[in-house]
């Protein structure tokens, strides 16, 4: 049975942190393949800088490339919007009875969990492993209290990487070369799609 670990986003763009994360967890996290779950948009966030979901699906697939530890999946472009992982998880499941799903996230996410659709059923079901982001603040609340203590949580000492989309989408807009934080294809095609200049 192949441990795979979910790494949901927007990846818009994906960057060097990302590909970071996703190798550690497979070197050193004890997991078998990361898959890139490419997440359309969130009808709760502004659209302006969000790239068309191919654009972002293309990107993320010429970062991972033919890495065989590193998939990229479009599967929550399929589903009914707005996408709740939950839905995603029990959807994969069923379509790969043989591999065991986790969730692969920042710690800021992980704070956030009380929130997120059938939390309780989420963190019964599948492991959670965390890396570190660096000022997350854990909200007073008895629910995620309650969750963070049921779940089966895996931090790793995952090295801090302080890159974003925002930062990177911000340069681009400055005139900036953004090319030492992104693998040399998807920036070439940030280049040629001139993406992210206005």
């Amino acid at each position: 049975m192949a441990k795979i670990g979910l790494y949901f986003g927007s990846f818009n763009p994906v960057h060097i942190g990302h590909i970071a994360i996703a190798g550690y967890m497979t070197e050193f996290a004890g997991l078998d393949q990361i898959w890139f779950v490419v997440s359309p948009h969130n009808p709760l966030k502004k659209k302006e800088t969000l790239l068309a979901d191919h654009h972002r699906y293309h990107m993320t697939q010429l970062a991972a490339g033919d890495n065989d530890r590193l998939k990229v999946s479009d599967i929550e472009f399929k589903l009914p919007v707005p996408s709740y992982t939950i839905d995603t998880l029990t959807y994969l499941n069923e379509k790969h009875p043989k591999n065991q799903f986790c969730l692969v996230m920042g710690e800021d996410n992980l704070l956030t969990l009380h929130k997120w659709k059938n939390a309780a059923q989420l963190v019964s079901k599948y492991p959670i492993y965390v890396y570190p982001r660096p000022n997350s603040e854990k909200p007073d609340s008895v629910l995620l209290n309650q969750l963070l203590l049921s779940a089966d949580i895996h931090r790793v000492d995952a090295p801090l990487i302080e890159i974003s989309g925002t930062f990177i989408r911000n340069g681009i807009k400055m005139g900036k070369n953004m090319s030492y934080f992104l693998s040399p294809l998807v920036w070439r095609y940030i280049e040629e799609m001139h993406f992210y200049e206005k």
